[in-house]
């Protein structure tokens, strides 16, 4: 349990700090986009009010409140079941990263009314659209490692 603590406040600093320099020492918000390593790494902003790749998207305070209360939700069922059904070190550190991006990404729609979306990646011939973050990047490694490393139930 210890292990999931640290690797979600790891995992939520890392992604605010981010965040922090991109939208406000970047600038990003006004200047909206920045070549890195085109085309492969670019910061493109992006104020994502749904869930992934902008689904459910509306601009309606509804909204956000129900997908900050959902992901609190599902950050808190991820802790309980960890904590009442534990499993290794790895499966630990899958629920830190998914409970650190989510919280990191609760605070952004706390704070600005929409998640911060910045990293665009594209390559061979491929101009991807979408933007996401670290929180989301952290979210799918956790989601992953949570279905590879949770051992199987045997029938007694």
């Amino acid at each position: 349990m210890r292990t999931l603590a640290w690797v979600a406040v790891i995992i939520f600093v890392v992604d605010q700090v981010s965040k922090y320099y991109i939208i406000h020492m970047l600038d990003l918000a006004t200047v909206r986009a920045i070549d890195v390593w085109p085309p492969y790494l670019n910061l493109r902003m992006a104020w994502n009010y749904g869930i992934n790749f902008g689904l459910l998207a509306t601009d309606s305070d509804v909204t956000r409140w129900v997908l900050i209360i959902v992901a609190l939700i599902i950050s808190g069922a991820v802790i309980w079941w960890i904590r009442h059904e534990p499993g290794g070190i790895w499966q630990n550190i899958a629920a830190g990263f998914l409970v650190g991006g989510a919280l990191g990404n609760v605070v952004d729609r706390v704070w600005y009314g929409a998640v911060a979306d910045f990293l665009n990646m594209s390559c061979c011939g491929f101009t991807n659209p979408y933007a996401f973050n670290v929180a989301d990047i952290s979210i799918f490694i956790g989601a992953f490692g949570l279905v590879i490393f949770t051992p199987d139930k045997k029938p007694a």
